[in-house]
């Protein structure tokens, strides 16, 4: 499993000012248009996207940006300290050659037609072109109401903004594929909102989160042509999509969308992998909340596994099906892709093209599956007498409390010499457990057989041990942004105070790296936060 490739020394020419920026809006100058150009909420047909713009707010102020991102769509850090650029990405002051507008799109929530949804909370503001030729796609998350709104206001609050704004940047600095985020802006105003859908809404303030990608095309996009029955509409969504973020596979034909479909199947299947390998939980992997690119998208009700459970989920809203939970994500994301593949079987006329690429995407998330353990394992490959290694260490893991990163992380401090005691063997893995005394009886001989045949394994493949710490430290992250210290950054920035937020960014940048003077960010969930809302579970406003 390859970690994100990204040169941080490469040169990337930068613009001097936010004027300067240079946009190329393909999407709403190549796809059919909403004629209605009122911002009332309403059915939208025959139409990939509408015309809106953000909402004016109170006072926009810069909380924090990410200077990596900045780069990337070729701006120079310092711009993004001044107010112009509060004003911007706060969603006052449109630039020239923005033509900002919210996307039309469907759904499955919780496996179930939702119908249209769209753009409800995001404006893409337009499709910046960078110099090398990249296109970039910038999106205000909480930027006001738009015609797909429905019944909500539109609007964001700091609480889900911070936890989106980190997220986002920690996932990419994980090697996990992932929409960025460029700036996190408080807008002076309040915003309503039932936290817990219990009846009990309260003024929290209101904040924006600049997100960047090359696209934020879901499967939902093609799914609502599809479902209206839109045959045109949806080959030139599709046509689109394969000549601008597609362009190595050819001009699009039946054959050409097939082998579109298996790239998606491939891509969404990495993306899966890496979130099993880092311990994400999505929370909420709707169709609507699939990218097209094979990018995380849309983060709400995420976590971290800490008490490993492959049945854990975060999100409220899904604690009595748990659909979502950690161990069914490649199911589901199959799944998605199943209904991605029922969109665009007008366009292709055969399922054995599709079917094709639904059974790839079995056989890398087994095959892919299989080689990610390997590595946090610090294995030279997988074999199939490793099979019965991996099922023992996943029963192990939950045979008591066992945060998950702090244990991979730990076991490449193991020894894998003959001559050390049961004891010292077990004593790196002690941090990892939320109660230590509980490793007895049978939980403590099975975690030693598995420490015995694991060792046997690493000293007959000949793995040098430095080579093998070595390898665990770049696939087993030591730092992950958990849900406590994502809240503790919140319960600050709604004091007015953001250096948590920037503390967080700054750690999470390196988060394979020791970082000695951030060790206290390397530990188990406090007990004050099992419980504690924002820091267990989360409900989809998060």
């Amino acid at each position: 499993m390859l970690l994100n490739e990204s040169n941080p020394r490469m040169t990337i020419p930068q613009t001097n000012s936010l004027n300067e920026l240079k946009f190329d809006n393909r999407f709403v100058e190549q796809l059919p248009a909403d004629p209605d150009l009122t911002n009332g909420r309403r059915q939208v047909m025959g139409s990939a996207f509408s015309r809106v713009l953000p909402t004016k707010v109170k006072a926009p102020a810069l909380v924090h940006y990410a200077r990596e991102v900045a780069e990337l769509i070729g701006l120079d850090p310092d711009q993004c300290a001044t107010q112009e650029f509060a004003d911007v990405f706060g969603g006052n002051t449109v630039l020239s050659g923005m033509d900002p507008f919210a996307m039309c799109y469907g759904g499955h929530q919780f496996g179930n037609w939702a119908g249209q949804l769209g753009d409800g909370r995001a404006i893409n503001l337009g499709e910046v072109k960078t110099e090398n030729g990249e296109h970039w796609t910038l999106q205000l998350k909480g930027a006001g109401p738009t015609p797909y709104s429905r019944t909500a206001d539109g609007l964001a609050v700091l609480r889900s903004s911070v936890r989106e704004f980190l997220c986002s940047e920690a996932m990419f600095h994980l090697g996990v594929p992932t929409t960025r985020a460029l700036s996190l802006v408080t807008t002076g105003d309040q915003v309503m909102r039932d936290m817990f859908y219990d009846g009990n809404p309260g003024c929290e303030p209101g904040a924006v989160v600049c997100r960047v990608a090359p696209s934020f095309t879901r499967f939902g996009n093609f799914q609502i042509f599809a479902a209206r029955g839109d045959v045109e509409n949806l080959q030139r969504l599709v046509d689109f999509t394969i000549v601008n973020d597609f362009p190595h596979l050819g001009d699009p034909s039946p054959e050409v969308y097939a082998n579109w479909f298996e790239e998606v199947c491939k891509r969404t299947c990495d993306m899966i992998l890496h979130w099993m390998r880092v311990g994400f939980v999505h929370g909420v992997m709707n169709t609507d909340n699939m990218s097209i690119l094979g990018l995380t998208i849309d983060y709400g009700p995420y976590g971290w596994l800490e008490g490993y459970d492959p049945g854990w989920t975060p999100n409220t809203t899904d604690a009595s099906g748990k659909r979502y939970r950690f161990g069914n994500q490649p199911l589901v994301a199959h799944w998605n892709l199943y209904q991605l593949g029922n969109a665009i079987m007008p366009l292709i006329n055969e399922t054995e093209p599709l079917q094709r690429g639904l059974d790839l995407y079995l056989d890398r998330i087994e095959s892919g599956g299989n080689e990610m353990i390997a590595n946090k394992l610090g294995l030279d490959r997988y074999t199939e007498e490793d099979e019965s290694l991996k099922k023992d260490l996943f029963e192990i893991l939950t045979l008591t409390e066992t945060d998950m990163t702090i244990w991979y992380r730990k076991l490449a401090d193991v020894s894998i010499e003959d001559d050390v005691s049961d004891e010292d063997l077990i004593k790196p893995l002690l941090e990892a457990y939320y109660e230590p005394a509980e490793l007895i009886g049978e939980t403590k001989s099975r975690l030693l057989g598995w420490l015995h045949s694991y060792r046997v394994r690493v000293r007959a493949a000949g793995i040098a041990d430095a080579d093998r710490r070595a390898a665990m430290n770049q696939t087993n992250p030591k730092y992950v942004l958990r849900n406590y210290l994502a809240q503790l950054a919140i319960d600050k920035a709604e004091k007015g105070d953001g250096s948590l937020v920037v503390e967080l960014l700054e750690l999470l940048r390196r988060p394979y790296d020791e970082q000695p003077e951030h060790h206290q960010y390397f530990a188990l969930r406090p007990e004050w936060a099992r419980h504690r809302a924002g820091c267990s579970m989360l409900s989809c406003s998060s």
